[in-house]
């Protein structure tokens, strides 16, 4: 059974070192979090993160409604909502119980975008690394080529690199699998390191399939690749608050600027509501101007 304390520190971990949010915003959405589980204990209610349903949420939020006004509200829905996402990312739960709650959210906003040109610097800089560099080189240009989270690449097996059909198994949101396409660049740098790097590492125990491996034999953290992704950046002088998700929302970005359907992003990035792929299309209103003035039939009128 999940603990309270546990899964809060992991969360907070998730928060700093994928998502790269400030210290400020970290504290936060953990003091939210924090509220609800003091509020379980006060309660008398015996329950972990893990099998908590809608009806305690709903009366944990009746409550905070009394003290708190409806701007604080909102806050403090939006993080239990990033709380319980994070635990369908990591398997822990099915489905987000705080879906079923009507409560104001707060607005999506879209994180920094890369360019082509600074994705190509990040990883020729990842490269240059003497030890790891043909690793972290291969990182990189897999979670842009594929849109992967975080946890999806540091979770990637051997067996399930599929490179004769051009695909990968993703293990993502929900416990669920999907085949992603890869790109040819990205296949002829995971065999490299696969066959070159990999080869000379000692594996431990229970991580023989892994595919990207720490210095200790062992699968990478997403702490590891936050701070490799941070001193590349650092070296390289972008200023752009960028974290390994960035590179997923490039991704998407770059794909709907360059034509692709919105359904075709939404499989590839396992997305289980078109909606959330729909964000993407509210980046680049230019692009979406010239698509009508290209495409549309009364385009000359």
């Amino acid at each position: 059974m999940m603990k309270w304390k546990v899964c809060l520190e992991e969360f907070e971990n998730f928060l700093k070192f994928e998502r790269n949010l400030s210290e400020n915003t970290v504290s936060n959405y953990i003091y939210d979090l924090k509220k609800l589980n003091n509020f379980l204990e006060q309660n008398k209610i015996a329950v972990e993160p893990s099998n908590i349903n809608v009806d305690i949420i709903r009366e944990f939020l009746y409550h905070e409604s009394k003290k708190i006004k409806s701007r604080t509200q909102g806050r403090l829905i939006s993080s239990l909502n990033t709380f319980f996402g994070f635990l369908v990312i990591e398997n822990k739960i099915i489905s987000n119980p705080i879906k079923k709650v009507s409560y104001p959210k707060n607005k999506y906003i879209i994180p920094e975008i890369l360019s082509l040109d600074e994705i190509d610097k990040i990883i020729f800089q990842a490269s240059l690394n003497s030890t790891n560099g043909e690793r972290n080189k291969a990182i990189f240009e897999l979670m842009y080529s594929c849109g992967l989270r975080v946890s999806e690449l540091i979770n990637l097996k051997i067996s399930n690199l599929f490179f004769k059909e051009s695909l990968i198994k993703v293990l993502g949101k929900g416990n669920k699998y999907r085949f992603v396409p890869i790109s040819k660049i990205a296949m002829k740098l995971v065999l490299f390191y696969i066959e070159n790097i990999r080869c000379n590492v000692k594996i431990k125990k229970g991580y023989n399939d892994s595919l990207f491996l720490n210095n200790r034999g062992r699968k990478l953290s997403r702490v590891m690749v936050f701070l490799i992704l941070k001193k590349i950046t650092n070296e390289l002088g972008i200023k752009k608050n960028i974290s390994p998700h960035t590179f997923r929302h490039s991704f998407a970005t770059h794909m709907i600027q360059n034509g692709a359907d919105i359904i075709s992003i939404q499989k590839m990035m396992g997305h289980e509501n078109i909606t959330t792929t729909e964000k993407y299309l509210n980046v680049d209103k230019k692009h979406l101007f010239e698509t009508l003035i290209k495409f549309h039939p009364r385009k000359s009128n």
